[in-house]
């Protein structure tokens, strides 16, 4: 089969097509022959080298890490998968693969997707909306009445973060740029700060919670518009000791790493009477169910920003790093069933 492999850590050129026997489904997996595959920063940090300390990827890897398509084939002791079924995946951070024609993923993993999408915006919704969800209901206990701010709204993960937040009840604030501005207000967003032009810290003030996804700069204004007691959740900023341990179950060489690298970010949070946070997702077929019910009920749409045939997924790349695009870009495969 067809697939884009990350060869070694470099440039673009690091990534290419080979041709890779066809998995067989393991114990409790379900092979998904892929219709389209999300593209995230993460998948161009990983191919830099920026996460091969946590990471553990024994070279050369199939990229790509979520994913839509029908059910192939199922392996010993899966259940509640038939063949041919619609589903959407966030595949396993340890083995990677949705850039192919086939991948296996374990079935905790995988869930229905939603019934009312395609494939294109089915397959850019499992690491957004898992990454949005998980912040703003586990770990800022977003509900009614919390006055939240969301760093870069135009993006994947904050069109998915808005409409999230609405849903649970909050005061959504967020940045975009002039040519963002008119999607994020139809998304739900109550306030719009241009950061072309204006500082975050310059115009808020007493918001309970934020949701990082810019990093630099933003981030350390984040810390000056919150109330005491306040909480900074990012994906942009620097992992701390609590990443290493509950997201990563990571040895505790990493988690003394992340304490020193996070130490600036903390005593930042610390000044500010406020709670810090870096989020790695986890991949969960419950919170896929979850998503799967808001979308089919018009609660949350996700928004694609460009598609892309798997063999231009090079382009697809350049246009993602360049860092412009409102909501995702897809690579989708035409041999795959529609």
């Amino acid at each position: 089969m067809l697939a884009y492999v990350l060869t070694r850590y470099g440039a673009a050129d690091a990534m290419e097509f080979r041709d890779v026997p066809e998995p067989r489904p393991g114990p409790g997996e379900v092979r998904i022959r892929v219709a389209a595959a999300g593209l995230n920063p993460v998948d161009y940090k990983l191919r830099q080298g920026k996460l091969r300390a946590i990471s553990g990827h024994r070279l050369p890897i199939i990229a790509g890490c979520e994913v839509a398509g029908t059910v192939d084939a199922v392996g010993p002791g899966t259940s509640g998968f038939e063949l041919g079924d619609r589903v959407y995946a966030r595949v396993d951070e340890a083995t990677l693969g949705a850039f192919a024609e086939l991948v296996c993923v374990q079935q905790g993993h995988v869930a229905a997707m939603p019934v009312s999408l395609g494939f294109a915006e089915a397959a850019g919704l499992p690491l957004a909306g898992l990454t949005a969800l998980q912040a703003l209901r586990d770990e800022l206990s977003v509900r009614e009445g919390t006055r939240l701010f969301i760093s870069g709204g135009a993006g994947g993960v904050g069109t998915l973060a808005i409409q999230l937040a609405k849903h649970f009840g909050a005061e959504v604030t967020t940045t975009a740029s002039p040519r963002g501005d008119e999607l994020v207000r139809r998304l739900g967003a109550d306030r719009v700060i241009d950061y072309t032009r204006n500082r975050i810290a310059d115009e808020l003030q007493d918001y309970d919670a934020v949701l990082d996804l810019v990093g630099g700069e933003t981030l350390k204004q984040s810390f000056r518009i919150l109330k005491p007691g306040g909480m900074v959740v990012s994906i942009a900023g620097v992992p701390e000791p609590l990443t290493a341990r509950k997201d990563l179950a990571a040895p505790g060489w990493v988690v003394a790493l992340f304490w020193a690298i996070s130490l600036p970010v903390r005593l930042r949070a610390r000044r500010a009477r406020a709670r810090y946070r870096y989020l790695f997702m986890h991949p969960s077929a419950d919170d896929l169910r979850f998503l799967a019910t808001l979308v089919d009920e018009g609660a949350l749409q996700p928004v694609v920003d460009s598609e892309y045939p798997f063999g231009s997924i090079a382009d697809a790349f350049a246009a993602l790093e360049q860092g412009h695009a409102k909501g995702k870009i897809v690579v989708t495969l035409p041999a795959a069933p529609r």
